[in-house]
């Protein structure tokens, strides 16, 4: 009997965009109220493993169920959201979704300072394969962003593209199932508790 490796996407919860920088920023107040919705909601799947961006808004949102769970959050840097400019400004969401909606056009783009579609694909995949490798077999949290998270599931699936990343929230939650390293089932958690709520 084949072992499934279980890996839940968790896409961080809202951020605000006043304060520090792209790897600083936490969580607004429903960010909060939505990583403990998250806890409720996972809790039972018996999480083996947390891995998170070192991006304080995606550790904030996955902290609270892997200290219930009893575990430590582990950070990897290759995990951090696509990198859009040099020094880890924050991108208001008015430049930031045209340029977004750009480089999925054209993976090769970059703005200055930042790195291609490709480029973050390449390093994201590399550590997810890792994972997979390292932890068979095993249900392993991803503390994530939304950019990146595309861009790990449309490596196995194409339809994982701008349109999908456009329509996913903040915070939300996708269980990717593998055989080995090949990717046979998706299916969002987030969306179903959230409309009962």
């Amino acid at each position: 009997m084949m072992n499934n490796t279980y890996i839940y996407m968790i896409r961080h919860g809202e951020s605000p965009k006043v304060e520090g920088n792209e790897r600083t920023r936490g969580l607004t107040q429903k960010g909060e109220d939505d990583a403990r919705k998250i806890t409720e909601l996972l809790l039972s799947e018996g999480i083996d493993i947390f891995i998170s961006s070192p991006y304080s808004r995606a550790i904030l949102t996955i902290e609270e169920l892997a200290k219930v769970s009893g575990k430590e959050v582990m950070v990897y840097e290759d995990l951090k959201e696509l990198v859009f400019s040099s020094g880890d400004q924050i991108f208001p969401d008015n430049e930031l979704y045209p340029l977004v909606n750009k480089m999925f056009h054209d993976p090769n783009l970059a703005s200055p300072g930042g790195e291609t579609l490709l480029d973050c694909q390449n390093r994201s995949i590399a550590i997810l394969m890792e994972i997979l490798s390292k932890y068979k077999g095993q249900r392993i949290i991803l503390g994530t962003h939304g950019a990146i998270m595309t861009l790990m599931m449309g490596y196995f699936d194409s339809k994982y593209n701008i349109d999908f990343l456009m329509k996913t929230s903040k915070p939300d939650v996708y269980r990717m199932t593998f055989q080995d390293n090949e990717l046979v089932d998706v299916k969002r958690l987030w969306q179903i508790t959230h409309d009962i709520q």
